[in-house]
């Protein structure tokens, strides 16, 4: 799928939530210009950004990629069987290329992910956190996989389990192509089910986020 079209669908999520370019470029702790030059396909997101960005919109991969819903009980149902030639594809400029598997019920995200040698889920090197339960199993090569104040290796056979709230970074050192299977549990489920405070004042969706509670709450109206 080209940029353009990732990029428009991102622009449309954000303006159905009410957001302004600034406001979720303040959210997500990035420049507006990155924001718009990712919307208009001018640039590739890394993957941190990325996620940061579907997670706070409350866009599905299934929606990014253009995968339709499952249909509703009684019609006809779709093919149990996903081909690979089929996978919808994110190649991010950083070297990580992200195969969207079988969509089920599109409530987890299922991910085939490859790491080119070198590359990171943060351009920047930026330890990211989000929504959901992270589930992984490597497949071949060497994964780094720095999480909160430990580093770990992993390689084929190994697999890793943490609440993706928890600061992370995954990186290629090695000098081969790192890859695995990922699952991403419960994310939009605990987007609707963060409390608010008990005294917070109604939520304006059409106003800039300007703190971490803003955030929160914004995550919180999420209904996908």
């Amino acid at each position: 799928m080209a940029a353009e079209d990732i990029g428009e669908r991102l622009r449309d999520a954000r303006l159905r939530q009410g957001l302004s370019l600034r406001g979720l470029a303040k959210a997500l702790g990035v420049s507006p210009s990155l924001i718009s030059q990712v919307e208009t396909g001018k640039t590739q997101p890394s993957v941190s950004t990325l996620y940061a960005i579907v997670s706070l919109l409350g866009v599905s991969l299934d929606e990014l990629l253009g995968v339709g819903p499952v249909a509703p009980r009684g019609a006809a149902q779709p093919s149990p069987v996903q081909r690979g030639a089929d996978n919808p594809v994110l190649e991010m400029e950083n070297g990580v290329r992200w195969e969207r598997l079988a969509v089920g019920d599109g409530s987890n995200d299922a991910l085939l992910v490859t790491y080119d040698p070198g590359a990171s889920s943060s351009v920047e090197g930026r330890l990211m956190r989000h929504a959901g339960v992270e589930y992984a199993y490597i497949l071949e090569g060497e994964l780094t996989l720095q999480l909160d104040f430990d580093t770990f290796v992993l390689g084929p056979g190994d697999s890793l389990h943490f609440d993706s709230v928890r600061p992370h970074l995954y990186s290629n050192r090695g000098t081969s192509p790192a890859r695995g299977i990922w699952f991403i549990v419960g994310r939009r489920e605990q987007h609707r089910t963060l409390p608010d405070a008990p005294d917070a004042p109604e939520f304006d969706a059409a106003a800039p986020l300007t703190s971490a509670v803003d955030v929160l709450r914004a995550m919180d109206g999420l209904s996908r």
